[in-house]
């Protein structure tokens, strides 16, 4: 299945993006060069390869994964930030709630 110009300016439009011509033509091309990639490897015969249980190893011991998973502690266990303490460090605030400016306009 490609990726048509409509198919495009369709998702563009949902993400509130004004594309280009140039833009929406670049992403018209690189998406319907990775949906052939994945037509290719979609060809490749995989019957003879066992199916993964996990993709990776979140073992402590291998490198770039320590850390990556941690003991659960219930709330109220672990100490906060102190609410006044975080709204001091705000730029804008009404004393109960950060206030960051409106970004999405439609």
């Amino acid at each position: 299945m490609k990726v048509t110009e409509r198919d495009v300016a369709y998702v563009a439009d949902l993400a509130n993006l004004e594309l280009t011509r140039q833009e929406r033509e670049r992403m018209l091309r690189d998406l319907n060069s990775i949906l052939d990639y994945i037509d290719c490897l979609n060809e490749l015969d995989t019957t003879q390869i066992q199916p993964m249980a996990q993709v990776s190893s979140q073992d402590a011991t291998t490198p770039g994964f320590a850390g990556a998973s941690r003991e659960d502690v219930l709330e109220g266990l672990r100490k906060s930030l102190p609410h006044e303490v975080a709204l001091a460090n705000a730029p804008v605030t009404d004393g109960t709630f950060f206030e960051v400016p409106k970004v999405i306009e439609r």
